[in-house]
């Protein structure tokens, strides 16, 4: 099997992560700011690797398998990362906590939801919408806030705190972007005999 361009940088975007990772947590002065221009070249290439397969038509079923597994794990790694590293417990930490649990959540069930439409032959029924890109610009905005900001020193705990009223936007939009896949698969869902074990 070949690999073109567009699905050697979603290599690259999953090979950031572990680098990302060890970033964040090394001790040393602006680690926050490396992870967060860590998190931002992923971000970028999640966008330039589609650009090229639609500019060059380099497409490929390995790359559209990758390209959204590559995405979740991206936001899925650096939620777990903000949660573990919050400043303090309280309401703060549990709403941080289940705006996470809440967008990983959605992203799982949402990809479950594509894989059972794309057996039954209904992919293009909840194939990605304006609301789901909105989601996905304000998680990244707002996730690079708070990876920024997770050292939470007290001049930087108001800009902190913006961070975390992001993501909570973006648990509101996640919820209405699956509602709105949720809604358009329903008549497939509800349809009787359709489904796994009903060929």
């Amino acid at each position: 099997m070949r690999i073109n361009l567009p699905t050697w940088l979603t290599l690259f975007r999953v090979a950031l992560l572990p680098v990302m990772v060890v970033v964040f947590y090394l001790p040393f002065r602006g680690h926050n700011i490396t992870a967060a221009i860590v998190f931002l070249l992923a971000a970028v290439t999640d966008w330039l690797d589609g650009y090229l397969a639609r500019r060059m038509r380099l497409t490929s079923a390995f790359g559209a398998f990758l390209d959204p597994v590559a995405d979740k794990l991206m936001v899925a790694v650096t939620l777990f990362l903000l949660v573990e590293s919050h400043p303090k417990g309280g309401w703060s930490g549990i709403l941080m906590a289940v705006t996470a649990a809440v967008i990983v959540g959605r992203e799982i069930s949402v990809s479950a939801l594509r894989e059972w439409m794309a057996e039954i032959g209904m992919r293009a029924t909840v194939k990605v919408a304006f609301i789901g890109k909105l989601k996905t610009v304000m998680q990244m905005v707002a996730l690079v806030v708070l990876i920024v900001q997770h050292e939470k020193a007290a001049e930087a705990l108001r800009l902190y705190h913006i961070g975390e009223a992001l993501l909570v936007v973006a648990g509101v939009l996640t919820i209405w972007s699956g509602l709105h896949y949720l809604r358009a698969a329903w008549p497939s869902l509800s349809a009787n005999g359709a489904g796994r074990g009903q060929e």
